[in-house]
């Protein structure tokens, strides 16, 4: 089978060091294009570079988002409505009012689409879910802890400054619960997304869980941490660092190959918006 044509739009250091060479390195994928608001910065990813994304559109099967999430909202309902397949990134937008919309425009115009919440496509974590529905687990906990916002790097952008963890890594931890204990249906947040925060989690069945996040941290920081456990024992996600990009590639490619059915669609990364939006309107930033 053919590689599928994917267009790329963003060429910022994401786009650069994962996305670009993803696609490009197929075999189940190939880079056909990228458009980005920097023609220069596009030029560098070594595909051709388009001037008009509408130009883009029409030359792939599928589009990859690599842009903030406000941007990949904006962008995103005009990819669905070309009738092209998303590959988009999390969170699905910067707000509610743009998840819903671009959920919509997915739903609507029938496209296949698929989130990059990394963890979920690494063998490790997929193991540790597998092993999470044999515990008869009824609670856990998480903690993400790093200091990308401190230090001055690619990632501290800003978006993620000015919204900080519960935006950027949030979404990662509370799709690894919901999936490990079932579905998020109430939460509680406290604290403070720029510095430290916390969040409880209540799950559909019953089960109940504690998230701690920050990206602010200085000095030495421990790996992420994902506990669960129940009547029959304790399941912890093992620290890992491969990489399950070409796992989402050949995914995404099946899925568009069969028309749609991700479990990790538009529709999911709106659930996790939706949780990520009570949250944020319970707390207090300066």
């Amino acid at each position: 089978m053919e590689p599928l044509a994917v267009g790329l739009v963003g060429a910022g250091p994401w786009a650069e060091m994962a996305h670009a060479p993803m696609l490009a390195r197929g075999p189940h994928t190939r880079l056909a294009g990228v458009w980005a608001r920097r023609p220069e910065a596009a030029a560098r990813l070594g595909a051709p570079v388009y001037e008009r994304i509408e130009e883009l559109f029409d030359a792939v099967e599928a589009v990859a988002f690599c842009v903030p999430p406000a941007v990949q909202a904006e962008l995103g309902v005009l990819a669905a409505k070309a009738g092209k397949a998303l590959l988009l990134e999390k969170p699905l937008a910067a707000d509610l009012d743009g998840a819903r919309r671009l959920a919509a425009a997915v739903a609507e115009a029938g496209v296949p689409s698929q989130m990059l919440l990394t963890l979920r496509y690494s063998p490790q974590a997929r193991e540790f879910l597998s092993r999470c529905a044999e515990v008869e687990a009824f609670g856990g906990h998480a903690a993400a802890i790093s200091g990308t916002l401190s230090g001055g790097g690619p990632f501290a952008t800003p978006w993620r400054l000015e919204r900080g963890a519960l935006l950027d890594v949030g979404p990662h931890v509370i799709d690894l619960l919901d999936a490990a204990l079932g579905r998020v249906v109430g939460v509680r947040a406290h604290g403070d997304p720029l510095t430290w925060m916390g969040l409880l989690l209540d799950h559909e069945g019953g089960a109940v869980s504690e998230v701690s996040l920050s990206m602010s941290a200085v000095g030495d920081v421990p790996p992420m941490r994902v506990e669960v456990y129940g009547a029959a024992g304790g399941v912890q996600l093992p620290a890992f660092d491969d990489d399950p990009l070409d796992v989402v590639a050949e995914e995404f490619a099946a899925t568009v190959r069969r028309g749609g059915g991700h479990p990790l669609d538009a529709a999911r990364g709106l659930h996790l918006q939706e949780i990520i939006a009570e949250a944020e309107s319970q707390l207090t930033t300066p």
